[in-house]
C-alpha cells in the first residue's frame, strides 16, 4: 500500500493563485485575532490586578485624574479616596472590557504586526523589503512616542480645564468621559507623530524636495499650531502647545532628512557608474530612448552593363547563359 503525502511546494517569487492568497490571509487573520483575543483576556485582568508587581491597568489610566488637587474633584467615597462616577449599570463592566481590548491589542501587536509582515513581504523586492521593515518600526515607535507623551501631560489639560469656574462647581467626571477624553488624546498624539514619517516617504519616492520646503518654514510652523488647535479634544492651550511644538521639532528633523537625502541622490546621479546588481530587471532596466528617426530612402542609379572589348570575352561572358536553363529543359 502507497500513501501519497502532499507537500507544499516551494515558491521562491512568490507567486500565488487568488486561492492561495486568500488561504493565506484566512490563515493571517486567524492567528492574528487568537493573538488579540489572547491579549484582551490578559488586559482585562491587569485591568484591577498587578500581575508580577505591576501597578494595575485601571490604576495607571485613572491616576493621571488623581493627581488633581482635592478642591478640583468632587467626594464621592466615604474615606476619601479618588474615584470615578458610574451612571450606568454597565458602565464599568464595558469601560473595563474596552480598556482591556486595547491592552490586548497594545500587547499584541508583535504577533499582528509580524503576520501583516509576512503577508506582504513575498509580493515586494529586496530593497522594498528593507525600507518596508524599517517604516513599520518606525511608525511603532513614533506612535509609542506620541502616546507617552499624551499619557504624561493629560494631567496638566485636566488642571486647565476643570480649575475654570472652580469657585462655582466641581467636576464630577464619570469613567466614561475620562476615559473617551485620555484614550481620544493618546490616538490624537500617536497618529499625529507620524507626520514626519509620511513627510520622509514622499521624499524616498522622489515626490517631495528639500527645495520646495525649505523657504515655507513659517507657514508649515503656523499650519501646525492651528492642526494642533483643532485636534486636541479639550482645546486647552497646555496639550496644543505640547502638541504643536513636537510636531514642529519632529517635522524639523523630517526636513533635514530631505536635505541629506536629496544632496546623496544628486552626488549619486552625477557618478560615473552607477550599481544595479540589487535591482531586479524591470528595475535595472532603466527608461528606454527614443528611437531615431529614419533617414529618407536615396535613389541609386541603374547598373551599367559593360561591353566586351574582343570575340574572346564576348563568347566567355555568354557562355554561361546559354547553358543556364538545361536543367530546367
Amino acid at each position: 500500500m502507497t500513501t501519497k503525502t502532499r507537500k507544499k511546494k516551494a515558491n521562491p517569487d512568490g507567486n500565488m493563485t487568488l486561492v492561495e492568497h486568500l488561504q493565506e490571509l484566512r490563515r493571517r487573520v486567524g492567528i492574528s485575532l487568537i493573538a488579540i483575543a489572547l491579549g484582551t483576556v490578559l488586559g482585562f485582568i491587569w485591568y484591577q490586578n498587578a500581575p508580577f508587581g505591576i501597578m494595575p491597568l485601571g490604576e495607571i489610566i485613572r491616576r493621571p485624574y488623581c493627581s488633581l488637587p482635592v478642591e478640583l474633584r468632587a467626594d464621592l467615597t466615604a474615606d476619601g479616596s479618588c474615584r470615578l462616577l458610574a451612571t450606568n449599570p454597565f458602565e464599568m463592566f464595558m469601560l473595563r472590557l474596552k480598556v482591556g481590548f486595547l491592552a490586548g491589542l497594545v500587547v499584541s501587536s508583535p504577533v499582528w504586526l509580524g503576520q501583516l509582515w509576512a503577508f506582504i513581504t513575498p509580493g515586494l523586492h529586496k530593497g522594498e523589503r528593507r525600507w518596508t521593515l524599517t517604516f513599520v518600526t518606525l511608525a511603532v515607535i513614533l506612535f509609542v512616542a506620541g502616546a507617552l507623551l499624551a499619557y504624561f501631560i493629560v494631567d496638566q489639560g485636566l488642571y486647565v480645564l476643570m480649575s475654570i469656574g472652580a469657585e462655582f462647581q466641581v467636576s464630577a467626571l464619570s469613567g466614561g468621559e475620562y476615559y473617551r477624553f485620555v484614550l481620544a488624546l493618546i490616538v490624537i498624539f500617536g497618529v499625529s507623530f507620524e507626520v514626519p514619517l509620511v513627510i520622509v516617504m514622499l521624499n524616498l519616492a522622489g515626490l517631495l524636495q528639500y527645495e520646495q520646503v525649505k523657504d515655507k518654514r513659517r507657514i508649515i510652523t503656523v499650519v501646525l499650531f492651528i492642526f494642533a488647535a483643532f485636534m486636541t479634544p479639550g482645546q486647552d492651550p497646555f496639550s496644543m502647545v505640547a502638541l504643536a511644538l513636537s510636531l514642529t521639532f519632529l517635522v524639523e528633523m523630517a526636513f533635514q532628512f530631505t536635505r541629506i537625502n536629496d544632496k546623496r541622490r544628486a552626488k549619486k546621479s552625477g557618478s560615473e557608474g552607477e550599481d544595479w546588481s540589487h535591482l531586479d530587471d524591470e528595475e535595472a532596466s532603466g527608461p528606454i530612448a527614443a528611437a531615431a528617426p529614419i533617414e529618407a530612402a536615396q535613389k541609386v542609379a541603374p547598373a551599367t552593363r559593360q561591353q566586351p572589348s574582343s570575340t574572346h570575352e564576348a563568347a566567355s561572358y555568354d557562355a554561361p547563359r546559354a547553358g543556364a536553363y538545361d536543367d530546367i529543359l
